[in-house]
């Protein structure tokens, strides 16, 4: 088998700067750090420039400017596309251009991180090789009629190193004095931080197609993943987002952990944003309920194609509970298509023997072989 790289397919530009700001960041800040201390000032421009860079994508980016899931006054829209790029992730036009044909085309050729083209691929591979020809970006049309978005893509570069790199040494110079304040800018708030935003961007496109639940749809292999909902502010709840790509909300459950969605609700408060776009409950609970039947029809099938028995009780409660999903989405369905909204308690009371249905199918075992 042939192993050989395909230096003429190496998108040189990328992958130069990719491996020099990971160099930058994963060798020489830690040496920095080892070597000398940033004072409480840096520290908190380190993370002012996390959370204003991720967001930024996250909020931005993303739910903004790629699924329009709300609308933005000029204020909001002008803080992600400085610290989007910041990002050094493109500008918002390219990457809003290969998202929505991600999720046109997920786990197909036309995906630009096809996750079937495995994991590497779909983490960094994508941008380091160009194996197909570059895409049209006749899909954004709506973006460039922004004039923002245009003076963002057209002087991307710029921005991204007078922002991103070159403002934080200049603040490390005059707040530490001198060139060590400045070096510790550059590396730490600089190229340290823009690896970490890089890397918990790349691993939604990578580690969510790979790992963790599907409770919405298995129609494609996107997943939801608590922990990378933690380091993404709540872009972790991929399974979710696939299904309802234009919710402003990726965890749309009360306890999960997604800041964006809080950040946008609070800007809805303070008059900054507007036109939230939220996927009704009842439509919610009918994907998870089509989802669960799905797992238990194809369990069973699995089971009972296989020598040995099952619990009789087990499979009584499994069968009883099967049968009431059904009955309880057809009555859902019915009231969706007059138009009817079912009772918040209605909902939460399927939505529990949904859940119980799911638990009880992992704990069937065949008692003998």
């Amino acid at each position: 088998m042939n192993h050989r790289i395909p230096f003429y397919r190496v998108n040189w530009v990328n992958t130069s700067f990719l491996f020099g700001i990971t160099v930058l960041g994963v060798v020489a800040a830690p040496i920095f750090l080892f070597m000398h201390d940033l004072n409480w000032i840096m520290w908190s421009l380190f993370a002012f420039y996390m959370v204003a860079t991720g967001l930024s994508i996250t909020l931005g980016y993303h739910r903004l400017f790629s699924h329009l899931s709300f609308k933005a006054t000029w204020p909001v829209r002008l803080f992600t596309l400085v610290f989007g790029a910041c990002a050094f992730e493109n500008s918002v036009v390219h990457w809003a251009s290969d998202h929505r044909r991600h999720h046109k085309h997920t786990d197909h050729d036309e995906d630009p991180y096809d996750i079937s083209k495995g994991f590497f691929w779909a983490h960094i591979g994508w941008i380091l090789f160009k194996l197909n020809a570059p895409q049209p970006i006749d899909n954004v049309k709506d973006l460039q009629k922004d004039a923002l978005v245009r003076f963002q893509d057209k002087h991307y570069v710029v921005i991204a190193f007078i922002a991103g790199l070159i403002l934080p040494a200049v603040i490390g110079y005059f707040v530490m004095g001198g060139m060590v304040g400045a070096l510790g800018g550059f590396l730490v708030v600089g190229a340290l931080r823009v690896v970490l935003v890089q890397q918990s961007t790349f691993f939604i496109n990578s580690l969510c197609h790979t790992l963790g639940n599907q409770p919405y749809s298995t129609r494609c292999s996107a997943r939801d993943s608590w922990i990378m909902a933690l380091v993404t502010y709540g872009e972790g709840y991929h399974n979710y987002h696939h299904e309802f790509q234009h919710d402003y909300r990726n965890g749309v459950k009360a306890w999960n952990f997604d800041p964006t969605k809080w950040t946008i609700m609070l800007l809805h408060k303070l008059g900054l944003v507007s036109n939230l776009r939220r996927v009704p409950e009842s439509k919610i609970v009918a994907a998870e309920m089509r989802e669960a039947q799905r797992k238990a029809e194809a369990r069973l099938a699995e089971l009972n194609s296989k020598e040995g028995t099952i619990c009789e009780h087990a499979m009584a409660r499994v069968d009883e509970l099967l049968v009431q999903l059904k009955k309880n989405l057809s009555e859902l369905e019915s009231s969706v298509s007059q138009s009817l909204e079912a009772s918040r308690s209605t909902l939460r009371q399927w939505q529990r023997e949904t859940r119980e249905l799911v638990r009880r199918l992992r704990d069937l075992r065949l008692v003998n072989a």
